[in-house]
């Protein structure tokens, strides 16, 4: 029997060699789309940290054996039997027409095509590519250093690390979003990952002062609102001054005070006390946002002002003090208490219902009297018509004379 010779030999398994790897590599199959013994795989993603499943099924099994392989093209998994020492690899399931496993921690270099291959003749394989998500670092804020004055202008910027695809950022105030610059995306070097950031420029006002800006990561690996960060604007503006009674009703002989509220960011650093045409009472005492009245007079009726400074601006408020006399308190129906008059109201309505009821129950009793008495009358004059005089009268009343006097009645 002749042999081939070894350089022979070693073309043919080196050529076998060529051709299974093509195979594998290009999906080539020698069978139909409805092969039994065809693998079917899916497509998986998965963000950094996470686990990903691959799974690798047959439609019917002749006992030819499953195995994965990585985007290298080294065997995971042959059958039941671990082949690649990775302890993030693990086996979930092996059946006669399953093969899966899975990759714990998966990293950004764990992305690719992954091979599911059945050794019959020929070979069979498919391919599953898993994709791995860049998890986007949570955003920071810059640009709120310092202060900005009512009317001025301040820019944010917001930065985003790590994420794979970029990240989309988006601006808030409150629940509503805001539009910023589009944003700008850089690439990492010796990384597949990517740096987004955005800016926002505001013309603030004093409403904005303390109001809540949020920047907030748009991402396929997070779910809404995942990543997101807050800062509260600062805003300086000048007074609004507001001048704030100690009573709404200044009695005269009684002490009173008047505050000034400067309504400022900063406080106001500075309060100046006056009376308009005038000077300040003799009696009377600026303490800085407040002016005391140890005891009021008519004389201290006029309009007060209180300027109020911060060094942002300064502004003005005034009050009208009008005090009211012990004749005025007497007289005046604030005076009372709100409480008393309803129920003297009441008390009021209630006597007149009874005085009314009495009235009415008087006249319906003198009339039943008065008809009454007019019955009795006419009944005992009876027979007593044709009597021609009065002694007769009583005689031929019914009974007679002793039917008269069997009729007799006292009253007391």
């Amino acid at each position: 029997m002749a042999f081939p010779s070894a350089p022979s030999a070693l073309w043919s398994v080196s050529l076998l060699t060529v051709l299974f790897t093509a195979a594998v590599h290009s999906n080539v199959f020698f069978a139909l789309d409805d092969d039994p013994l065809q693998p079917v795989t899916s497509d998986e993603t998965v963000s950094v940290g996470g686990t990903v499943t691959l799974t690798c099924r047959v439609p019917e099994s002749d006992n030819s054996s499953l195995q994965w392989s990585n985007t290298a093209q080294q065997t995971l998994y042959f059958g039941e039997k671990r082949a690649l020492r990775d302890n993030r690899i693990q086996l979930h399931r092996s059946t006669p027409t399953e093969l899966s496993i899975t990759i714990a921690d998966v990293q950004l270099s764990d992305e690719g095509e992954y091979t599911c291959s059945i050794f019959t003749m020929p070979v069979r394989t498919a391919r599953a590519t898993v994709t791995v998500l860049g998890v986007p670092g949570k955003p920071q804020i810059s640009g709120f250093e310092n202060p900005v004055q009512e009317g001025g202008e301040v820019t944010l910027t917001c930065t985003s690390t790590g994420s794979k695809p970029p990240a989309t950022l988006r601006w808030y105030r409150g629940d509503q979003e805001l539009s910023g610059r589009p944003n700008v995306v850089e690439s990492v070097p010796e990384d597949p990952t990517y740096n987004v950031s955005s800016e926002l420029t505001l013309t603030v006002s004093r409403s904005d002062d303390d109001a809540l800006i949020t920047c907030a990561v748009d991402h396929p690996s997070l779910a809404p609102g995942d990543k997101r960060s807050e800062q509260a604007l600062r805003v300086l503006y000048s007074p609004n001054v507001q001048i704030q009674p100690e009573s709404n009703l200044p009695r005269e002989g009684e002490k009173f005070s008047l505050r000034c509220l400067g309504n400022s960011n900063p406080e106001p650093a500075s309060y100046i006390w006056n009376k308009k045409d005038g000077e300040l009472p003799s009696l009377a005492r600026a303490d800085g946002a407040v002016l005391y009245f140890p005891m009021l007079n008519k004389s201290d009726n006029g309009i007060y002002l209180c300027h109020a400074d911060n060094g942002i601006g300064n502004s003005q408020g005034e009050y009208t003090l009008l005090v009211q006399d012990e004749a005025d308190n007497i007289a005046d129906p604030t005076a009372m208490s709100t409480s008393s008059g309803v129920d003297h109201a009441v008390i009021g309505g209630v006597v007149a219902v009874i005085v009314f009821i009495l009235l009415c129950l008087l006249i319906v009793l003198g009339r039943y009297l008065i008809r009454h008495k007019g019955t009795y009358l006419t009944h005992e004059a009876k027979g007593s018509d044709d009597a021609p005089d009065a002694d007769t009268a009583i005689i031929n009343a019914e009974g007679g004379h002793s039917g008269a006097e069997e009729k007799k009645e006292y009253f007391i």
